[in-house]
């Protein structure tokens, strides 16, 4: 990539960067002014900056990853309402009879503890 496209990708992100700092000095200045206004420029001003974004070199690669990844999700296989249901039956299970061996644990240290220091028995 040539110096001339660096910088100009370097102008263009400095311009988003600028928009976004105005807008949101903007939009606390202007806190009278009615929501939906604000939030239209916001918008406005949001496609204007995404726009600026994706001409740039970094911008365009960041969309075709948010493209692949969008084809990729596609592809996942996801389970079922039974298996998900099932599955978290299981970890609950686990979960409880862990507490339940560590609680048992813990309280087997607590009474060997006591014994040993003369405070039971």
């Amino acid at each position: 990539m040539n110096t001339v496209v660096k910088r100009s990708d370097s102008l263009k992100w400095l311009a988003v960067f600028a928009i976004f700092a105005a807008s949101i000095v903007a939009n606390y200045h202007y806190d009278g002014v009615a929501w939906a206004l604000r939030a239209a420029l916001g918008i406005l001003l949001v496609a204007i900056m995404v726009g600026i974004a994706l001409s740039t070199a970094k911008g365009w690669q960041a969309w075709e990853f948010i493209k692949s990844a969008r084809i990729e999700l596609r592809k996942v296989v996801w389970p079922t309402r039974q298996e998900t249901v099932q599955t978290t039956l299981v970890v609950v299970v686990f979960v409880v009879i862990t507490a339940l061996i560590l609680w048992g644990i813990d309280t087997l240290f607590l009474w060997l503890i006591g014994l040993l220091l003369g405070q039971r028995g």
